[in-house]
């Protein structure tokens, strides 16, 4: 069921739940929307209560023409968990969304279960992608959404999904191309200038599911895959591009079920 929380910064963000149980969010990447997770809501929800939100600039939510960063999309999420009551969750977030988790389990972990980055990464942009970073943004302001999302959606599939996936690839499109501008050019900015969080990850004591794509033209396996402890759960989506949600949501979600059951039956009090 869609759904709306006006949160108290006065940001409103848009969302869909779905099943019960133990809860579970996830967080879209960069001009998508909660419908990037249409395919996977309905199997979790089988077992868990899922939380599926538009990130502010994004999908229903508000696009206020002001400042992001990284840190005030996580301090959104922070208030709208707040707004509709939300108190121990698994956060999993896919590509930019998976930035925001890492400043969300930095900044609140004691509101946290576990945590995931899926086809996301730790580590910062670098020079050449800071610089990509301000053509898009360029480009958005001088031309609009269509040709910056036209040029974008196809790197985001395994390159044969492309071809064989052309109405989720053509949906991508219409998600992207109906992104707020002024959302798309602020979030650009926020992830620009997002700091290396690879500290998160060495530091955290919660439970991190990583998942990859092996044929991610994005944001390659070793920049997922960056570090192995004890409490880190890798998961490679061998045929997956950078949208494992679209391009195999069974293997997907049989990731995240297997990570958050085991949490469970290590902590029954959860």
């Amino acid at each position: 069921m869609k759904k709306e929380a006006q949160l108290t910064n006065g940001i409103k963000l848009a969302y869909v739940e779905e099943g019960t149980g133990e809860t579970i969010v996830l967080l879209h990447g960069f001009c998508g929307s909660l419908h990037y997770w249409d395919k996977l809501v309905p199997l979790l929800a089988r077992s868990y209560r899922v939380l599926a939100v538009d990130l502010r600039g994004h999908g229903h939510s508000s696009a206020p023409d002001e400042a992001y960063s990284i840190e005030r999309f996580a301090e959104d999420i922070a208030l709208w968990a707040e707004e509709v009551g939300l108190e121990k969750f698994h956060l999993f977030g896919h590509s930019l969304g998976g930035y925001i988790t890492l400043a969300f389990a930095e900044n609140y972990a004691d509101k946290l279960l576990s945590f995931g980055l899926v086809h996301s990464t730790p580590y910062p942009d670098d020079e050449a992608a800071k610089a990509n970073r301000d053509k898009g943004a360029d480009s958005i302001r001088e031309n609009g959404m269509e040709p910056f999302i036209k040029a974008l959606v196809p790197k985001l599939f395994a390159p044969q999904h492309v071809a064989s996936m052309t109405a989720e690839v053509q949906a991508a499109k219409q998600i992207g191309v109906a992104t707020s501008p002024i959302g798309a050019i602020r979030t650009l900015s926020a992830m620009r200038d997002r700091k290396d969080r690879n500290h998160v990850l060495q530091e955290t004591a919660l439970p991190v599911l990583l998942v990859a794509g092996a044929e991610d033209q994005i944001i390659p396996v070793p920049k997922t895959f960056v570090l192995q402890k004890s409490n880190v759960v890798q998961a490679l989506l061998p045929d997956a591009g950078h949208m494992g949600m679209v391009e195999a949501p069974q293997q997907l979600a049989g990731a995240i079920g297997d990570f958050v059951e085991n949490i469970r039956k290590k902590s029954p009090l959860f």
